[in-house]
């Protein structure tokens, strides 16, 4: 049976509809996916993320273990700060992409993708063999709630204690400080995966009801609705994040999703997959994810077929219609050639080809 998260009770209460999602039943959405989508874009949205997993790790050689773990340079990065990296397996294939915190200079919090975080934690504590280094999975003690949107700070501010009020608003992006919300310690990033401002909530398990009802109370005032992974899919799309086991696998390499630089060679330490991968930057893929833009009404799904002229030159792994932006949007893999700004191509939408031309990523940028 799915797992159930500790505010699953609350999404039951406020009438959602769940779907099972790397094996946690999480609301897909509580009434209309569309409003929410538009409610987090022109106000804030609360989400329950408490599927991801949560890996600690500590220890002298924390930071250097961490650099043989994956493929950034995460010894350089400052306390308080956040970085987002990927696990690769030593074909260069992608095991998970995550963002890792680090809390002190002996200790980070690795957060991987749900589906993946016992693949995550297991491979951590596998390579963590030659280091003295420990890892510790945390996943089913630790609750995440998100509140996203430009109306986020806010109501984060509605909930803190006074003396942690300036914490918040100097809260640079990709960074993460300890406070009080809501009579409850938090671990307060802001990060997301919306294209919005916006924070994440890491709490204990026994505390999720009572953040959860707090952010819904004192985000009453600034347009604040729950909102499910139907509504964070299609705003993660429209700001041209990946989704993993969409854009991201066993069979992709970070250079083929555009990731790049994400990949650190100038970093001294060895880490899993860099024989494989150091040779790929020089080559170059031979496939890219790019974005595609519909001229067209009718979206693209993932699985149908890029073509030109007939021949299959890729594949859609993400398309929706658009809500913000009002037109079909896609993420897909095309041969290199063809994965420049401006090129046209086609979809096969079941025997039926639609005209998309390849676009830069993001699709939608908030204004600062």
């Amino acid at each position: 049976m799915p797992k159930q998260t500790p505010l699953y009770t609350r999404h039951e209460a406020l009438g959602a509809s769940f779907t099972d999602f790397g094996g946690w039943q999480m609301p897909l959405k509580y009434g209309s996916e569309l409003e929410e989508h538009h409610t987090v874009r022109r106000a804030a949205g609360l989400f329950d993320l408490s599927h991801m997993g949560e890996v600690l790790v500590t220890g002298p050689q924390a930071a250097e273990f961490l650099n043989y773990a994956l493929v950034g340079n995460l010894a350089v990065m400052p306390v308080g700060k956040a970085k987002y990296s990927l696990i690769c397996n030593a074909d260069g294939g992608v095991i998970d992409d995550l963002i890792t915190y680090r809390l002190a200079e002996d200790r980070f919090l690795v957060v991987p993708n749900a589906s993946n975080a016992d693949t995550v934690a297991s491979e951590l504590r596998d390579r963590a063999a030659d280091f003295d280094a420990v890892v510790e999975d945390q996943s089913e003690t630790t609750a995440l709630v998100a509140v996203q949107g430009p109306n986020a700070e806010a109501i984060l501010l509605a909930l803190a204690a006074p003396d942690d009020a300036e914490a918040i608003t100097s809260l640079r992006y990709y960074a993460a400080v300890e406070v009080e919300l809501a009579g409850v310690p938090v671990l307060l990033a802001r990060t997301g995966y919306t294209g919005e401002d916006g924070f994440e909530l890491f709490v204990g398990n026994s505390f999720a009801v009572r953040v959860w009802d707090a952010a819904l109370q004192a985000g009453a005032g600034h347009g604040l609705i729950p909102c499910g992974l139907a509504a964070r899919d299609s705003l993660r799309l429209e700001a041209g994040m990946p989704l993993y086991g969409n854009e991201l696998g066993l069979s992709t390499n970070p250079f083929e999703a555009g990731l790049g630089p994400v990949v650190s060679l100038k970093k001294t330490e060895d880490f899993v997959g860099r024989s494989v991968l150091e040779p790929l930057k020089a080559t170059g893929p031979a496939r890219r994810l790019v974005g595609l833009r519909g001229t067209g009404r009718r979206s693209a799904r993932a699985g149908y077929d890029v073509v030109v002229d007939g021949t299959a030159v890729g594949t859609v792994t993400s398309g929706l219609p658009s809500p913000t932006l009002g037109y079909p949007v896609a993420l897909a893999y095309l041969d290199s050639a063809l994965a420049e700004p401006g090129t046209e191509v086609q979809v096969d939408l079941r025997g039926r080809p639609e005209p998309f031309t390849v676009v830069e990523t993001p699709f939608y940028k908030r204004a600062k």
